[in-house]
């Protein structure tokens, strides 16, 4: 029996087949499979891509190659098994042991950017995988994005895409007849953003005399293309454009338009000089000639006074110093600096107020109006009543204000005129009703009190009567009109 056990134990080790011991960790075998499972594992993990080294296919070309990407798409996956295992026997012995996987690139995924088996992989691997990132970027636009730039959309479909805020391009619009029939479908559509970014593109890609003579008869686009202008401030195209339209009159008041851009006063005089010439119409041109003359009397108004000012000679200057200068101001600023600091001059003086009203055909309203501004934040009563009092062929003086005297009394007020300048001005309006307003607002009692005497509205005065102070000289008048029977 023991005889037998032991031809069975050395059966079992002479044989070429073993029993499990735990020493097999150190057998050959073993180790040569526990590496290929390792370098298998490990190409999930880790990319087969070496940012920093060259790819290239067993067949010598570079991977990503317009050839190799063809090759890979016409070999089948055992063919190409096939090849991969001859090519390593001809070639390096030391990578027999590695199978290589099938390649997962085509032509079509090598412009898409990716490759097959990565299709369904995760965010965090596409950020992370450094092969596809050689390709293509990482994120990519919508490939409906991709069709506003390059689809070949007709001029209407373009169009509506524009008033829906999707950029598209218009340079496929090349031949003239595709660029018309594209602006009067912008002008169809009635976006003005539409229709200006239409005529930019006309602008940029047609000749002047071309696009001129296309919008003269499309008056809408035309109307566009003349605002953008001006707004953008091309003056050379603009006047162009309209001598081509033979509108001689707005390329005189474009060219005139220019002297804003001019700062030296000098210089814009001498402009404003040549602008008189230009084919204006009869009242622009009148406007052109005082224009030019208002800016000489400045210029000269303007260096009288600087002088005066800095002498110290005037005491108006020294008590009221000026606040700008009067250089390129209005007319009715001038009128109203001329009525402030050279009120009393003569008449002959360019800066007498006088010689302006007569120069310049200033309205009497209007001369009123500024002159008993000016005169009243000086606090020159007597000038404003010099200035509202006439004389008829009689002799006879009476007050009189073009502007009425409920205007008169709200300006006096504004410039803190005392109450008895106030009452006199308010007893000179005409209608009842605003008078007793104006008096009741601005306290002017004897006028509130004379109008209901007049009235004989003996309620109202009754009333009015507890308003004013006891004892006060306005009460003894209203007790005195109302004891009279």
């Amino acid at each position: 029996m023991s005889r037998v056990r032991a031809d069975e134990e050395e059966y079992w080790h002479s044989s070429k087949f073993r029993a499990f011991t735990f020493d097999d960790e150190d057998d050959e075998l073993s180790q040569l499979k526990e590496s290929k499972r390792a370098v298998n594992s490990l190409r999930d993990i880790v990319d087969d891509d070496d940012d920093d080294l060259e790819r290239v296919s067993w067949s010598g070309e570079p991977v990503g190659s317009i050839s190799w990407s063809i090759k890979e798409t016409a070999s089948g996956s055992t063919s190409s098994l096939d090849g991969r295992d001859s090519s390593l026997q001809k070639g390096s012995s030391s990578y027999a042991a590695l199978p290589k996987q099938a390649s997962s690139y085509s032509l079509s995924s090598l412009f898409k950017g990716r490759n097959k088996l990565s299709s369904f992989q995760s965010l965090s691997d596409a950020l992370t995988d450094t092969g596809v990132k050689n390709y293509a970027p990482e994120l990519r636009r919508p490939k409906a994005e991709y069709k506003d730039y390059s689809g070949d959309w007709s001029p209407k479909d373009t169009v509506r895409r524009m008033q829906r805020g999707k950029v598209c391009s218009l340079e496929r619009f090349r031949s003239l007849q595709d660029k018309l029939v594209l602006l009067d479908e912008a002008v169809a559509g009635h976006d003005g953003n539409v229709i200006t970014a239409v005529l930019i593109f006309l602008k940029r890609t047609l000749r002047r005399e071309i696009l001129f003579r296309e919008l003269e008869v499309r008056q809408v686009a035309l109307c566009h293309l003349i605002h953008f202008l001006r707004e953008t401030g091309e003056q050379k195209f603009l006047l162009d454009l309209l001598r081509f339209l033979d509108r001689t009159e707005e390329v005189a008041l474009s060219q005139y338009r220019e002297h804003l851009n001019i700062q030296d006063v000098e210089k814009r005089r001498e402009f404003l000089k040549g602008c008189i010439g230009l084919p204006f119409s009869a009242e622009d041109t009148s406007h052109i000639q005082d224009h030019y003359t208002l800016l000489e009397r400045q210029i000269i108004i303007e260096a009288n006074d600087r002088h005066l000012e800095m002498a110290g000679q005037s005491e108006l200057f020294r008590k009221y110093p000026r606040k700008a200068s009067i250089l390129n101001m209005p007319l009715v600023t001038t009128l109203f600096y001329s009525c402030f600091y050279h009120y009393t001059e003569a008449e002959g003086m360019f800066s007498s107020p006088t010689n302006l009203k007569k120069t310049f055909k200033i309205p009497d309203k209007q001369y009123v109006l500024t002159a008993l501004a000016a005169r009243a934040k000086l606090r020159a009563w007597g000038d404003v009543d010099a200035l509202l009092t006439t004389k008829n062929w009689l002799g006879y003086t009476k007050k009189k204000a073009p502007i009425g005297f409920h205007r008169v009394v709200e300006i006096l007020q504004r410039n803190n005129a005392p109450v008895q300048v106030l009452q006199e001005y308010v007893r000179l309006v005409e209608d009842v009703d605003t008078r007793l307003n104006l008096a009741t607002k601005y306290k002017c009692h004897d006028v509130v009190i004379e109008t209901y005497r007049d009235l004989k509205d003996r309620i109202q005065l009754t009333a009015y009567k507890g308003k004013v102070e006891r004892g006060s000289a306005e009460e003894e008048k209203i007790n005195s009109i109302l004891s009279n029977t």
